[in-house]
């Protein structure tokens, strides 16, 4: 293993077999080193392979100015992460979350917290990505010894939500201000209260995460097969009443009319629900 680039005392990058360029950190381990110099391989701490070869400048520029300490803790986050979700996080969250915790700690040693004007929303619509959150809070203060605020806990869900779905942060937040929007014309079209733990619930949730991802990106979902939706609209008509004062809402908000796949989805979503509470609803009054 030889130095390819030396980005500064701790942080080489070199070349696996492939010839694809890895990032190596540790310690003095570019200490008297130049380009062509044999490695010591027992001061490396960390190595770094990402995937994506226009991430991997943009990552070891940044390993070359923030602290090991921040990069280490930002690791065990997204390996978290990883391991919670059960799913790939794109590489791009090695550098947002390492860069935004980094600022974020430079801050509040400033006495500069930026409040989170989402946050009730983060909890309610992303539950186990708050929780990662949470986690994060709890990690940089045993590690780093700095008790940041709740609000960061949703800033750094926006960051594992962003990873998930490949978006930009201004999407992301965008994303997040439709679901609640869509969830209070369904709460007040009915007159009900959600239960969040239920499984139908946690599913609506998934539906209108990646439903409002294609409204904001400007994406439409539609096939020339209009049977099922017009079944759907006749059989779960109370619920398809709702789906369209949604429609509505967006054409109006977002210039985004439904398509019958849209509505058909939505409308199956909003009656499962629905049953699902007047169910429960019952149950209470007997």
């Amino acid at each position: 293993m030889k130095v390819h680039k030396i980005l500064n005392n701790n942080v080489i990058v070199t070349l696996d077999k492939s010839n694809n360029e890895l990032i190596i950190m540790g310690r003095g381990i570019a200490f008297k080193k130049k380009e062509g110099d044999i490695i010591d391989e027992s001061l490396i701490e960390k190595q770094f392979s990402l995937n994506n070869k226009e991430t991997l400048p943009r990552f070891a520029e940044l390993l070359s100015e923030i602290p090991t300490e921040v990069i280490t803790v930002s690791e065990i986050i997204i390996n978290h992460a990883k391991s919670v979700l059960g799913e790939k996080l794109q590489d791009s969250i090695y550098i947002s979350l390492t860069d935004h915790i980094n600022f974020s700690i430079e801050r509040h040693k400033q006495g500069f917290d930026i409040p989170n004007g989402f946050l009730w929303e983060i909890k309610k619509l992303y539950p186990k990505e708050f929780k990662i959150g949470e986690y994060a809070l709890q990690i940089i203060k045993q590690r780093l010894n700095v008790e940041l605020p709740e609000d960061e806990a949703g800033f750094i869900t926006f960051h594992i939500i962003n990873a998930q779905l490949n978006d930009t942060m201004p999407n992301i937040v965008t994303m997040t201000k439709v679901m609640r929007e869509i969830l209070n014309i369904v709460k007040y079209h009915f007159k009900f209260e959600y239960d969040e733990e239920s499984l139908t619930y946690q599913r609506f949730i998934t539906h209108l995460k990646f439903f409002a991802q294609r409204v904001i990106n400007g994406n439409f979902s539609s096939s020339e097969d209009i049977s099922l939706y017009e079944i759907v609209k006749e059989k779960y008509h109370q619920s398809y009443l709702c789906t369209n004062r949604i429609d509505l809402h967006l054409i109006q908000q977002y210039a985004h009319p439904l398509t019958d796949d849209e509505s058909l989805y939505l409308t199956i979503h909003i009656e499962r629900l629905r049953k699902e509470l007047q169910h429960q609803s019952e149950l209470k009054k007997a």
